[in-house]
């Protein structure tokens, strides 16, 4: 098998309009030109989907994922401008992070890595 690299990741949310548009508000992220209803992050694509809605029930993510950014302190700023609860920072020998939490508490982790990969 090879895999080529993450196409999307899915975000499981109790109300897919009010997480689409916080993410793309929040974090500035572009609508798919192929489909409206999914952001893209680079060449990620987020779908939004309500578990609740096919009988499942909705646990936040609290392992989040990981979005790069080129300045650490620059997007801690920007949350914090924007009222988004962060939950954690720290500097784990690779990268400075920064972990914030969406409306339905998923985890969402900004980084950005300083030591090369090897």
């Amino acid at each position: 098998m090879n895999i080529e690299w993450v196409d999307f990741v899915n975000i499981a949310t109790r109300d897919v309009e009010r997480s689409r548009a916080w993410y793309r508000d929040v974090f500035g992220l572009a609508e798919d030109p192929n489909n409206p209803e999914e952001l893209t992050a680079g060449q990620v694509t987020l779908t939004f989907w309500e578990p609740e809605k096919e009988g499942i029930e909705f646990k936040p993510n609290i392992a989040g994922f990981a979005l790069r950014v080129d300045d650490i302190e620059a997007a801690k700023a920007e949350l914090e401008e924007k009222g988004v609860q962060i939950v954690g920072q720290g500097d784990t020998g690779v990268c400075n992070m920064v972990v914030c939490v969406d409306p339905d508490e998923n985890a969402v982790i900004l980084h950005r890595r300083y030591k090369p990969y090897e």
